[in-house]
């Protein structure tokens, strides 16, 4: 198969009896192979995997494949559902359709489908395969520590790189991880919930979608029904302050009535009524003794300084013992 045909076309199938290469296929070295061999004797590599769900990590490590050596031809063995069950799991995709995934990989010369888990002389032999690409992680698998261990002893094992970040254990995690939002994109999409396989958690989603919808209106009504109360219970509030402090308000009236009521009594006290009892003195205080009576007739006048008032008070004397008499 030519560059144009491995662009514009799938990749071939291989035959199960036979191989295709008919250039003698003397044994090569890495070293042999690197530095290139005839055009009508390319390098036969191969490359076996699962290859479920395939992603650009299958992809970009098939490309590595496909460029160990200057002149390549690249075949990929893809292990059937029933080694695949056994062996590893259950995948997502059938054998066919990674048969086919693998055939519109632009890096793949010929799919060998059913490929064996373990890689025998035989099969080597067969297929004339000169090398086995993979990565070099050991692979346990079918009571093997790593199934490419004698592969590496031969001296036939050339090593790839691992794309991190991206695997078929990644992608089926996501959707594990977001299972609830990738049944629901489903079920939007016209997929029934048999198809899915999700009846009665669509039956329970769909009763709390509900509930919850029925709860979010009754928020909101009570909300409203809080706000429109509010508003009259403030304007109530602001009516009654308004009356009570306002311009014209009671507490206005209240405030001139009593000023005006304590400018009158401080304008004109009330007098004390004539009944009001004695003041009683203090049991602190003692009456102070009278004084004695004056004695009059007893007192002898003082010398006067002059002869006019002389001559009075001897008239006042006078009539002092008149008054007597």
């Amino acid at each position: 198969m030519t560059t144009q045909q491995t662009l514009t076309e799938p990749a071939i199938f291989a035959r199960a009896t036979s191989c295709d290469c008919r250039a003698p296929h003397e044994k090569l070295t890495i070293a042999q192979a690197r530095r290139g061999t005839p055009v009508d004797r390319p390098v036969r590599v191969y490359a076996d995997g699962i290859f479920d769900l395939f992603h650009s990590g299958h992809a970009r490590a098939l490309m590595q494949a496909k460029n160990l050596f200057p002149n390549t031809y690249l075949i990929v063995g893809v292990c059937s559902d029933e080694l695949t069950h056994k062996y590893k799991g259950f995948t997502v995709m059938t054998e066919h359709e990674r048969y086919e995934a693998l055939r519109h990989c632009r890096y793949v010369d010929e799919v060998l489908r059913d490929a064996p888990w373990t890689l025998t002389p035989e099969f080597l032999e067969k297929h004339k395969i000169d090398f086995v690409a993979h990565d070099d992680i050991p692979y346990s698998s079918a009571g093997s520590e790593d199934v490419y261990k004698h592969i590496k002893e031969a001296g036939m094992f050339v090593p790839t790189q691992r794309t991190e970040g991206i695997s078929t254990s990644d992608i089926i995690t996501r959707i594990v991880r977001d299972y609830d939002v990738y049944a629901r994109r489903n079920l939007q999409r016209g997929y029934t919930a048999k198809e899915l396989n999700v009846s009665y958690i669509n039956e329970k989603v769909r009763t709390v979608e509900e509930k919850s919808k029925h709860f979010v209106y009754r928020v909101e009504e009570k909300s409203h029904d809080l706000i429109q109360k509010w508003e009259e219970k403030s304007r109530e509030f602001i009516g009654n302050f308004l009356e009570l402090f306002g311009p014209d308000g009671t507490w206005k009236q209240v405030f001139q009535e009593r000023s005006g009521r304590m400018l009158s009594y401080a304008l004109s006290p009330r007098e004390s009524p004539c009944n009001s009892p004695p003041r009683e003195l203090s049991p602190l205080r003692s009456p102070s003794p009278p004084s004695p009576p004056t004695r009059w007739h007893n007192a002898r006048p003082s010398p006067p300084t002059s002869p006019k008032g002389a001559s009075a008070s001897i008239s006042s004397m006078s009539e002092g013992d008149e008054d007597e008499k």
